[in-house]
């Protein structure tokens, strides 16, 4: 079975940084397309970044410049390094692993707050 796992949120002060890291196994993770989301409570969840198996990598223009998203093949995982970070970036953040033909699967979430 497909399991997404993320971890490393937690509260940070608005301008720090938090690195988030999404380990899956059950998929042959060196060519899925991977992807982070958000959803602050009462939003929609809404796209932040995507890597895919070949490295490449789109953002929101939200947060182009601020997060990078990567991936570490060799680990089956998936990190976003989020940088300057800004109060209204107070949201769960989810990893997904994009399917061609299904619709994907899912992490539980963790927690990202932003606040002084």
């Amino acid at each position: 079975q497909v399991q997404l796992v993320e971890s490393g949120g937690g509260l940070v002060q608005p301008g720090g940084s938090l690195r988030l890291s999404c380990a899956a196994s059950g998929i042959i993770f060196s060519i899925n397309t991977m992807g982070w989301f958000r959803q602050a409570p009462g939003k929609q969840r809404e796209l932040v970044a995507t890597i895919t198996g070949g490295g490449i990598t789109n953002y929101a223009d939200s947060v182009k410049g601020r997060f990078t998203i990567s991936r570490d093949n060799a680990k089956n995982t998936v990190y976003l390094q989020m940088n300057s970070l800004k109060p209204e970036e107070t949201a769960v953040y989810y990893c997904n692993a994009h399917i061609p033909y299904g619709p994907g699967f899912w992490g539980q979430g963790t927690q990202v707050t932003v606040s002084s």
